[in-house]
């Protein structure tokens, strides 16, 4: 009898699932769509997100020491040449960063974001070299090891010459190490075959010593079997944190949320913060020109490179373009034509988000 009621009720879920499949194809579509779905507010969102508690600390934290106690043999490999990349579930910013602060305290270290949009790779280039230049002048007693004196200065050089002069003659000079620390070397401003290109020469330049992290699941993808083995020299290290991705994550919008001008004024908040105070003053400058000039296509370089010379913000024209080319790198600033033939500068962001970004930064 229990077979026999068993066997019915298979056939009645049988038949009951046939039915609603015929029935749902005849039936009538459904009308709602994806943009019906109300959305939360981002900023919302984000607060509600970073009040989740944290989970499993102990084990967390054992396991972050674990990963410290590799920080000797980590610097021996970049000693030997070789280039560090970590790999694994979670955030591996404050693991490289720690590294950094704590082994790397003899060398010169360079940081690159890679997580944010576009990224100057030729400045980093300069900055490279500028940095390695005073080690070898300090080094030697003498002017810019390679580069004698009456040389233009390292902007006006090529990217093939700025490589040359990073790898520059094996001898007495080769503890002068520059170690690069790029959070997420797959990330949207690096992952290009171009950039990955330079960065994989760079890799293999006597001076340089590279500590990277992917997190993008086709990232090896990027690179061939020369620039793995050869150029980069990787030791892959898992080194999963479980971490939350909060500042990388800060660039990209949520899934789940509109994406109003809170948002936008947010990011770029996280931005100016990492730059120098007068950085921030020249922003600052830029954009209440542009609330006071809502109809105006933009601010004029003259009229900006004036107000910042009586504010004492930037003494000369070049200090400047190096404070908008950071704000360009960054996408916080945009040059477009004025009517009358002029390019102007101007915050690409809405009056209201630009109001509440002038308020966090105060």
């Amino acid at each position: 009898m229990d077979m026999a009621e068993g066997d019915d009720e298979e056939f009645g879920f049988s038949r009951n699932y046939f039915l609603a499949k015929e029935l749902g194809g005849s039936g009538k579509k459904s009308t709602h769509k994806l943009s019906d779905i109300d959305l939360v507010d981002e900023q919302e969102l984000r607060a509600a997100a970073a009040n989740i508690d944290p989970k499993h600390e102990k084990e967390v934290r054992e396991l972050m020491n674990s990963y410290a106690s590799l920080y000797p043999k980590w610097v021996f490999e970049l000693r030997c040449g070789f280039g560090l990349l970590m790999y694994g579930f979670g955030s591996k910013k404050a693991l490289i960063e720690d590294f950094a602060s704590t082994a790397l305290t003899e060398y010169s270290v360079v940081v690159i974001n890679g997580y944010l949009q576009s990224i100057n790779i030729k400045q980093v280039l300069v900055g490279l070299a500028e940095i390695l230049s005073d080690q070898l002048k300090n080094k030697r007693r003498n002017t810019l090891g390679n580069w004698p004196k009456g040389q233009q200065p390292f902007n006006s050089k090529s990217v093939d010459d700025l490589i040359a002069f990073l790898d520059g003659p094996q001898g007495e000079e080769n503890d002068c190490l520059v170690c690069i620390v790029i959070h997420n070397i797959d990330g949207p401003g690096l992952r290009d075959s171009e950039t990955q290109q330079i960065l994989a020469r760079l890799a293999s330049c006597s001076h340089i010593r590279i500590v990277a992290s992917i997190d993008h699941v086709n990232a090896p993808l990027l690179w061939d079997k020369k620039m793995v083995h050869t150029q980069f020299n990787w030791c892959w290290y898992h080194v999963p944190t479980f971490a939350a991705y909060k500042v990388e994550g800060a660039f990209f919008p949520l899934i789940l949320a509109n994406g109003n001008t809170s948002q936008s004024a947010k990011t770029a908040v996280l931005v100016l913060q990492s730059l120098t105070p007068n950085a921030q003053s020249v922003f600052r400058v830029l954009a209440e020109y542009q609330l006071s000039h809502p109809d105006e296509e933009g601010m004029p370089f003259d009229n900006l490179y004036t107000i910042c010379r009586e504010q004492f913000l930037a003494s000369n024209q070049v200090t400047l373009n190096s404070h908008l080319t950071e704000f360009k790198d960054h996408e916080l600033v945009k040059t477009r034509r004025h009517s009358d033939g002029q390019d102007c500068l101007y915050i690409p962001l809405t009056a209201e988000a630009l109001g509440k970004l002038l308020l966090e930064i105060s």
